[in-house]
């Protein structure tokens, strides 16, 4: 999971500013959406939640949660899939 894009790769393939879709997948227990953009608004100092959905698979075991912020640079999109990777109960990072 810490195969993360270069930066010379997302400032080809991304203009920035811009916003950036992360996909995280964990165990669903009690507080993983929380936690994920919790990690998100706290490396961004936003006040307010990032755009954000949710899919629950039919098992119940795992939830899937795809965050789109607002990133100024390709360090700010690195520096959040450091944070994400270490997230509590994640299974797949992407």
């Amino acid at each position: 999971m810490r195969n993360f894009p270069s930066v010379e790769l997302l400032e080809d393939t991304h203009q920035f500013p811009t916003h950036y879709m992360f996909k995280v997948i964990g165990k669903a227990d009690n507080g993983f959406i929380a936690r994920a953009v919790a990690i998100v608004r706290e490396e961004l100092f936003m006040e307010e939640d990032p755009p954000y959905f949710v899919r629950e698979p039919r098992s119940g075991r795992h939830v899937a949660v795809t965050l789109e912020p607002l990133v100024r640079d390709a360090e700010q999109v690195l520096a959040l899939y450091r944070k994400l990777v270490e997230l509590e109960g994640l299974v797949l990072l992407w």
